[in-house]
C-alpha cells in the first residue's frame, strides 16, 4: 500500500504555492494558509510527522477554499478538513493492518506515520460500514 505524500501532492497540484517551515507560529497553531498569496506556513517547531499531517490539512484547505466567515461555519469546515486529512493520511487498509499489529495508540500512530490527533480523528470518524468491516477483520475485538 502506498502512503500519501503531501509534499509530492503539493509539487504536482500546487506548484506555485510557497510552503515555509521557517516561522514560529502562535501557540497551538501548527499551520496557516494564505489564499490571496497562495502560501502555507508550517510551524518551525513541528517534527516531521506533524509537518506531514499539518501540510495535508492545509492542502485540503487550498482545495476547498477559505474558511466561512461565521464561526459555526468555520468550526464545521475545520472538522471536515480534519476528517478528510485523516482519511487521506490513513487508508482503511492501513488502519486494519496497523490494528492487527498493535492496539497501543502511540505505537499505531508511529507505525502509520501520523500524529495522535490525526489517528484519533480517523478512529472517531469511521463510518458504520468501516466499523463493521474493522470488527470482522479483527475478530469482533
Amino acid at each position: 500500500m502506498s502512503r500519501w505524500h503531501p509534499w509530492r501532492h503539493a509539487a504536482e497540484h500546487f506548484p506555485n504555492v510557497v510552503i515555509s517551515c521557517r516561522r514560529e507560529l502562535p501557540e497551538q497553531v501548527w499551520g496557516l494558509t494564505s489564499f490571496p498569496r497562495q502560501k502555507i506556513w508550517l510551524c518551525k517547531r513541528l517534527r516531521q510527522v506533524h509537518r506531514r499531517c499539518t501540510l495535508t490539512h492545509e492542502l485540503i484547505h487550498l482545495e476547498r477554499g477559505p474558511l466561512p466567515a461565521d464561526p459555526r461555519g468555520a468550526e464545521l469546515e475545520e472538522r471536515t478538513v480534519d476528517e478528510l486529512a485523516a482519511r487521506r493520511l490513513i487508508t482503511f487498509g492501513q488502519l486494519v493492518d496497523g490494528l492487527r499489529w498493535t492496539r497501543d495508540p502511540a505505537e499505531l500512530a508511529e507505525g502509520l506515520w501520523v500524529d495522535g490527533p490525526t489517528l484519533r480523528t480517523r478512529m472517531a470518524t469511521l463510518d458504520p460500514i468501516e466499523t463493521a468491516e474493522l470488527e470482522h477483520a479483527l475478530g469482533d475485538e
